[in-house]
């Protein structure tokens, strides 16, 4: 039987929020956190057994599985969604047993959902003998969050997970489905994910909300999305939330491309004044921040980060703060305590740094292969 193990990481986006599926510009990094999908393929059930360290129970995944028949929902579901999706762009998808294993904290707005589809989608293709351009694969997984799960989310994160580079951001042009990478070194400073441990709602109604007030701003505006408006033409809006809600994109889209061009010139400071004033559109003009998440930032700002904003799709999650060594030393040991006294859950707070893309590992762990997965409960 073949085996392969596979392994695909959360991301941290930097900058460049509610950008994505409005053809506009990101920054994100893949982080060393990642997934870890093994597989070994074989049965003759035309099923894939899928068990988690963090579920006490595998999922049957079969593989006619379909948005409407067979469909697995739960954690599961991202796996079937990836069966699904691959099988639809004409993969042959062997049978098999799966083990997941991850470190990417689920609900932290550090993206653990693609980090699990591109996971499975790195084993799945190569166990099939198919090659899949990275692009294409970042879309395969988006389909199947898109179509299978439910989460009307955009390409970033599936894109940062498979192209992600160590001590390398990635500037992403959504139009062109472009990457580019910018090199952090210059730029020096630590750079912290701290946990409001509020978990996100990516497949939330409020995200669907945003998506959907951005569409009608465009169509407003007589374009195709925001991307095709000029920076100010925000203003033409007459409902003040559609207004705000389009200023947002258009002027974080300007923040992303200068914040490349900083980090790029090593201008820590200048890189941190635009996480700043991201923060504050996504708080007043997007709406998807929370009081606690809004004190975490403040207080990073406070003890001297250059720059700290909320990741993720919003209304919980993480909260990125870029600082020197001895701000990040402060920030570490005093913000939990104050954002705790405030009356919110006590944040952790963990130094990252940029890591690898998706890829392949060697098989270093044989006695997997005759372990069963724990049993499946329908």
């Amino acid at each position: 039987m073949t085996w392969v193990r596979a392994h695909a990481p959360g991301r941290v986006n930097l900058i460049g929020e509610h950008t994505d599926y409005n053809a506009g510009f990101a920054l994100p990094i893949a982080l060393e956190a990642g997934t870890v999908v093994d597989f070994e393929v074989g049965g003759a059930d035309a099923t894939i057994h899928a068990g988690s360290d963090r579920k006490p129970d595998s999922v049957a995944v079969p593989l006619d599985t379909s948005p409407s028949t067979h469909r697995v929902t739960g954690w599961g579901g991202y796996v079937a969604g990836s069966v699904w999706a691959l099988r639809e762009f004409g993969v042959a998808v062997p049978a098999g047993r799966m083990r997941i294993t991850s470190t990417v904290p689920v609900g932290a707005g550090l993206s653990s959902s693609a980090a699990l589809e591109c996971a499975v989608l790195c084993a799945l293709t190569a166990a099939a003998g198919a090659v899949v351009d990275r692009t294409e694969l970042a879309r395969i997984a988006q389909r199947a969050e898109n179509e299978y799960v439910g989460a009307p989310t955009g390409l970033l994160d599936q894109l940062a997970a498979l192209y992600g580079e160590p001590d390398t951001a990635l500037l992403i042009d959504f139009r062109s489905v472009r990457v580019t990478p910018v090199p952090l070194e210059s730029a020096g400073g630590v750079w912290l994910a701290i946990d409001s441990r509020s978990p996100h709602r990516n497949a939330s109604g409020e995200y669907a909300d945003r998506r959907r007030a951005c569409e009608r701003a465009a169509e407003l505006l007589g374009a195709p999305s925001l991307r095709d408006v000029a920076d100010d033409d925000w203003r033409q809006l007459a409902d003040d939330e559609l207004r705000r809600r389009a200023r947002h994109v258009l002027t974080e889209n300007r923040r992303v491309l200068d914040g490349a061009a900083a980090l790029r010139s090593g201008d820590a400071t200048g890189f941190g004044a635009l996480m700043r004033a991201s923060h504050a559109s996504m708080r007043d003009d997007f709406e998807i921040t929370t009081p606690a998440i809004d004190l975490i930032a403040a207080t990073a700002d406070r003890l001297g980060a250059y720059g700290a904003r909320m990741t993720g799709g919003g209304f919980g999650g993480t909260v990125i703060a870029f600082a020197p060594q001895d701000a990040a030393d402060r920030i570490a040991a005093e913000l939990p305590d104050t954002v705790a006294a405030a009356g919110h859950p006590r944040p952790g707070c963990t130094r990252i740094r940029p890591g690898a893309g998706a890829h392949l590992l060697p098989d270093t762990e044989p006695a997997r292969r005759t372990a069963a997965p724990p049993p499946v409960h329908r």
